[in-house]
Parts: structure tokens; C-alpha cells; sequence
């Protein structure tokens, strides 16, 4: 069993801790988020606070972090995750995106919508990275979050990340710190890290709308 390591922000209330901080070049050394950075890039996978529940976050171009999220979600490998994107720049190096589905990503993001999107068959890479793992081979699912810690640490890493919420496969995804330790207690695979950020603000998974098609199509409302 492997051990994973807390980190508790206070005060507990989250929302609390954003309001205070009013320049982001001061967050990450506010909340100790440099450890966050380095650990993502080496690989890790962590648990944090989102704007929708706490998500499984680690490098979705790092094979090895990727297939250790699996495990630790208990997910079924053939089935994909979400992604994170620091903006649409980056969205555009991971799918097709034309003009009117351009417009509709504007109005969406940032945001609590995860969009479907065909991926391009010339794929380019991240820092040398030419392969994004864990998402589907025709098809992709993006957001940018509405989050300031989430859109810092994208910048910063400058990476698309895994969106996926931090619960085991076919338990719910919750907002409840508590809940999230204790689906990942006594787990033979568990999480590098996870930010305590106390409970946070009542929200369920991210609205996702497929744009794949002629026609728009809401998966999950």
C-alpha cells in the first residue's frame, strides 16, 4: 500500500483562503503550491480543489502518471478522462476547433463545461511531449476550470492536466474533504498528495456538451 501525503490549508474555508489572496504572482508561494508544481512534473498525482468537486490532477503527457490515476480511480482504462487546458491556444494543439465552436468555447470558458471535441490527426506536443495519455483516440473532452489555484498551476506547468473528479470508479464525487480521505484510505493505490482545502463550496461534476456532431448534444447536465 503506498502512503500518501496531506497537506491542510488554513484556514479550512477555502473560499476564505482565495479572497485573500489579491495578486496571483503571490499565490503559489501564499499556499506553498511551488511542492504542487515540482510534484506534478515529476509525475505525481494529486488531489485538489477544483471549481466544480476535488479532482485527480497529474500530467496527462506523462504515461506513467496517467496510468497510475487509473488505479487509483479504479477506472477502466478504455474508458477517458477530461482534460484541463490553460486556454484555448492550448485546446488548439489537442483538437479541431473551427470558428463557430471557437465562439462557443469563449462563452463557456472558463467554466463548469466540459466540451467533446475530434482530435486532430497531426498531433503536436508539450515540451517535448508529443502524446497525451488517457483520452479517447477520435475524441477529447476539455475545460478550462474557473478556478484561480487550478488556472495558475495550469500556467505554471504550462501543460494540459487530467480533469477527472478524485473518487473511486462508481462511488460519487464530492465537494467533502472528508468523504474523498476516506474512498482513498486503505486503497492498495492512493494519490502522491492531496490539499486539504477543507469542504468546499456545494457543486456537482462539470456539464458535458458534445460537439462532435451536426448538432450539439448534452452528455451530462
Amino acid at each position: 500500500m503506498e502512503k500518501m501525503e496531506i497537506l491542510i490549508l488554513k484556514p479550512r474555508n477555502f473560499a476564505e483562503i482565495v479572497k485573500k489572496v489579491v495578486k496571483e504572482i503571490n499565490l503559489f508561494s501564499t499556499l506553498r503550491f511551488a511542492r504542487v508544481i515540482k510534484s506534478i512534473k515529476q509525475g505525481k498525482v494529486i488531489v485538489l480543489p477544483t471549481d466544480t468537486v476535488y479532482g485527480l490532477i497529474a500530467d496527462a503527457t506523462n504515461k506513467k502518471a496517467v496510468e497510475k490515476l487509473f488505479k487509483i480511480k479504479k477506472r477502466n482504462s478504455g474508458k477517458p478522462v477530461p482534460i484541463f487546458v490553460k486556454d484555448i491556444k492550448m485546446a488548439k494543439k489537442l483538437a479541431v476547433i473551427d470558428k463557430e465552436q471557437e465562439k462557443f468555447l469563449k462563452g463557456v470558458w472558463p467554466g463548469k463545461v466540459t466540451v467533446v471535441l475530434k482530435r486532430p490527426r497531426l498531433r503536436r506536443g508539450f515540451g517535448g511531449r508529443g502524446k497525451i495519455y488517457g483520452v479517447d483516440k477520435k475524441t477529447i473532452g476539455l475545460r478550462i476550470p474557473k478556478h484561480k489555484l487550478m488556472n495558475t498551476l495550469l500556467e505554471k506547468v504550462n501543460r494540459p492536466l487530467t480533469g477527472t473528479s478524485a473518487n473511486l470508479s462508481g462511488r460519487p464525487a464530492s465537494v467533502k474533504i472528508k468523504e474523498v480521505l476516506k474512498q482513498f484510505k486503505n486503497q492498495k493505490y492512493q494519490p502522491d498528495l492531496i490539499i486539504n482545502a477543507g469542504n468546499l463550496p456545494k457543486s456537482r461534476p462539470s456539464k458535458i456538451v458534445d460537439l462532435t456532431g451536426k448538432k450539439e448534444k448534452i452528455l451530462r447536465k
